[in-house]
């Protein structure tokens, strides 16, 4: 049976418990004082009133000194597992609201997510070094879904969007170059096009584009058709493929430069198409701070043209 309120203790303040702990640390109520930054009389009176709130003595009176009494030295140990624990959530917190701690869930094309993504989240981890990413790759269908159920926290897209449920802000935008093999007589032109590239094999990436027809009508323009040597899904491969020499890639300017080095060259690539990123979150409820810290960074990160060269 419950006892009636009135017997029980009242509860235990945390500035009474720190005082408790630190007298029984440095030994007097002089040396919680000097630690706590309070007087010794305050100290004094936070222990006589916890002592009178749960009913025993936790110290005998000897001459000014306070001697621990038996019950004072067992509650000792469970105070200072307590005023831990404490000290951990406070920690948290801290960490929280700094945004040192937590997880971003996160999708974006594979080839930004491959090429890109890296020097942005090294930037921000270096800052927050306790915050982990979960990084997916998915159709943009399903990304546009997982956003606005809030499956995941934000996405890095390519536009246009046409969702009302999501809000975008366009991060980077680059255009369109060919990657070719540096021996390819045609990297000796400053700027490539359709007339110039004529039946040249060419290796392409996703046929199903939006991009991909892009490029087709630029040729069909011309009276031209594009010779697919190759077709592929990734930047890395279609580089990878144009490194031996067997096609010339028609890419986004900005997930290639990961890429490009010896022996490929980046010639620019006539009409310029370009490419918009924006990074996209729901619109039906407010971002977490932590988002937004991851927000700034790529504004930041984009801004000063800190993407891989």
């Amino acid at each position: 049976m419950r006892p009636p309120a009135a017997s029980l203790p009242r509860r235990l303040g945390l500035t009474a418990l720190t005082a408790f702990s630190e007298i029984m640390r440095t030994g007097s109520a002089t040396g919680a004082a000097r630690v706590l930054g309070l007087s010794q009389p305050a100290i004094s009176r936070l222990i006589a009133r916890m002592e009178s709130d749960i009913g025993f003595e936790l110290f005998y009176r000897d001459k000014g000194r306070l001697v621990p009494t038996q019950d004072g030295l067992m509650l000792a140990d469970e105070v200072e597992l307590a005023l831990a624990g404490v000290a951990r959530v406070q920690g948290l917190v801290r960490d929280i609201s700094t945004h040192s701690v937590g997880e971003i869930r996160l999708i974006a094309p594979p080839s930004f997510a491959s090429g890109i993504l890296p020097g942005l989240i090294a930037a921000f981890t270096r800052r927050h070094p306790r915050v982990r990413f979960s990084i997916d790759s998915r159709s943009i269908q399903t990304t546009k879904t997982m956003l606005a159920t809030r499956v995941v926290d934000c996405a890095f897209m390519h536009l246009p969007l046409d969702r009302d449920d999501l809000i975008a802000e366009t991060m980077v935008s680059s255009g369109t170059v060919c990657v070719l093999h540096q021996d390819n007589p045609l990297a000796a032109l400053p700027v490539l096009d359709p007339a110039s590239i004529g039946d040249a094999p060419i290796v392409t990436l996703g046929m199903a584009s939006v991009f991909f027809q892009h490029i087709d009508q630029a040729f069909r323009e011309q009276g031209l058709r594009q010779n697919i040597a190759v077709g592929c899904h990734t930047t890395s491969a279609a580089c990878g493929l144009a490194g031996t020499g067997i096609g010339i890639a028609i890419l986004n300017a900005l997930l290639v430069r990961p890429y490009v080095r010896p022996p490929l060259v980046a010639r620019p690539f006539v009409p310029n198409f370009t490419h918009d990123y924006a990074f996209v979150v729901s619109a039906q409820t407010k971002l977490p701070r932590l988002i937004e810290e991851f927000r700034d960074e790529a504004r930041r990160y984009f801004s000063v043209g800190t993407a891989p060269e």
